[in-house]
């Protein structure tokens, strides 16, 4: 597991199945860091390191870690994986790895048994940006600089379709 927020603590794992995921949860990374929000990034398999994984899981709620973002393409079962053997949310990002574009990884992350929750996002980046910024309304909840941020943003992403609009040339 390697530390991505220096001396900050670490209240969000961002997970990967492969290496190869790093482009679309990247954008997770990026939110979290807009918000100062301390992270962890975390590669392991559901398939190819059981062991890694159920110790992750088992312990990350140990070390502080409060929300746990997932990202996996394919067969992606890493998120449910994860949920089964942590109390702490896990949020999936199915991610286009396949012929299939993510449909496959869609479906495997949103259907979990029920007893298992999985919040899942969309497929990609859109997905990666939206579980950090649903993990960060988590951790708003309980931190009034966090959530002043937040509404800052917020405001922010209005403004912006304001002056979009404004520069909207009609042919």
């Amino acid at each position: 597991m390697k530390a991505k927020s220096a001396g900050k603590k670490i209240w969000v794992s961002v997970v990967m199945g492969s290496d190869s995921d790093l482009p679309v949860m990247t954008e997770a990374a990026k939110i979290l860091d807009e918000f100062g929000i301390g992270y962890e990034l975390v590669l392991t398999s559901a398939h190819r390191t059981p062991e890694r994984t159920t110790k992750f899981a088992k312990t990350a709620a140990g070390r502080g870690v409060k929300i746990i973002l997932v990202g996996a393409g394919a067969a992606a079962h890493l998120a449910g994986v994860i949920a089964s053997q942590t109390l702490l949310p896990v949020i999936g990002v199915p991610i286009d790895a396949t012929s299939l574009r993510g449909l496959d990884a869609l479906l495997s992350t949103v259907q979990m048994p029920g007893g298992i929750p999985v919040a899942t996002m969309a497929i990609g980046k859109a997905g990666a940006k939206n579980a950090a910024l649903f993990a960060a309304r988590a951790l708003a909840l309980e931190d009034k600089s966090l959530n002043a941020k937040l509404t800052a943003y917020v405001k922010k992403m209005a403004r912006d379709v304001e002056k979009k609009q404004q520069n909207l040339k009609v042919l």
